[in-house]
């Protein structure tokens, strides 16, 4: 799918996510280590899509929706693409989704990904 048709986001560092979510660097990792938040190398920096904090936190939904993502054999790269590119059975960027709350609706589709 074509970079134009994804997810319109901005990324964020670990530095901007430390000041975002006022944790501490080790918490932000924590974070990402324990799947509450996803991260990609882009550039050669580890960045999350700034999507995925919404108030200050990490997106609620996001955490099971990765496990259940790596649990059908994404790695983090494949994890934020497939959550950022719409999805045809669910007629909107699983994101979208995750946001709107269709956390179900989104992981019944990921688990279906293997």
């Amino acid at each position: 799918m074509s970079e134009a048709s994804r997810y319109e986001t901005s990324w964020l560092t670990i530095p901007d996510l430390v000041e975002v979510l006022g944790e501490q660097h080790g918490r932000v990792r924590r974070l990402l280590d324990e799947h509450y938040l996803v991260g990609s190398r882009r550039d050669g920096v580890l960045r999350v899509p700034a999507v995925f904090i919404v108030d200050g936190r990490p997106l609620p939904s996001l955490r099971g929706t990765i496990i259940v993502l790596h649990d059908v054999g994404f790695d983090e790269d494949e994890t934020i693409d497939w959550l950022l590119t719409p999805e045809d059975t669910i007629g909107v960027a699983p994101i979208e989704a995750l946001l709107a709350g269709r956390k179900s609706e989104v992981r019944r589709v990921a688990a279906t990904l293997a």
